[in-house]
C-alpha cells in the first residue's frame, strides 16, 4: 500500500465529511421527485471550500486480513459533521443538530434563538 493513497483516501473522506456536514443534501418536491439529480444542484465541497488537510497515518496491522491493511477512507468521513456542530457552536453559540448545516438553516436557527432569548427576557 502506497502511503499517498492513503493520505488521498484519508482526505477524501474527511473532504466527505465536510461535505456532509455543510451542504450535501438531497431535494424532493411534492410529488417525491428528486429535484437536485445533477452536479450542478447538488453542492459537494471543491478544494476552494477545504482547508489543507493534514495526515497523519498510523500503521496497526489488521490480524483479519492476509496483508494486514485496513480500510482508511470511511475512517475519516465520521467526525467531520461532530467537528463542525462544535466549530459553529463555539462561534455563535448555536447547537446544530441535523445535517447538512448549511448557511440558511443556521440563520434560522440563530434567528430562533433570538426570538426565544427575546421572549424568555421579555417573560422575566
Amino acid at each position: 500500500i502506497h502511503p499517498s493513497y492513503v493520505e488521498g483516501q484519508m482526505q477524501g473522506g474527511t473532504a466527505q465529511g465536510i461535505g456532509w456536514a455543510l451542504n450535501e443534501e438531497y431535494f424532493y418536491d411534492d410529488k417525491g421527485t428528486l429535484r437536485n439529480f445533477g452536479f450542478l444542484d447538488y453542492r459537494m465541497p471543491t478544494c476552494l471550500d477545504l482547508p489543507m488537510i493534514e495526515t497523519v497515518v498510523v500503521e496497526e496491522a489488521n490480524p483479519g486480513h492476509p496483508l494486514g491493511v485496513r480500510g482508511v477512507g470511511e475512517v475519516s468521513i465520521v467526525p467531520p459533521p461532530a467537528a463542525v456542530a462544535n466549530a459553529i457552536y463555539r462561534a455563535v453559540g448555536v447547537r446544530m443538530t441535523e445535517t447538512p448545516m448549511s448557511p440558511p438553516k443556521l440563520l434560522k436557527a440563530m434567528l430562533k434563538q433570538r426570538a426565544s432569548t427575546q421572549h424568555s427576557a421579555a417573560a422575566d
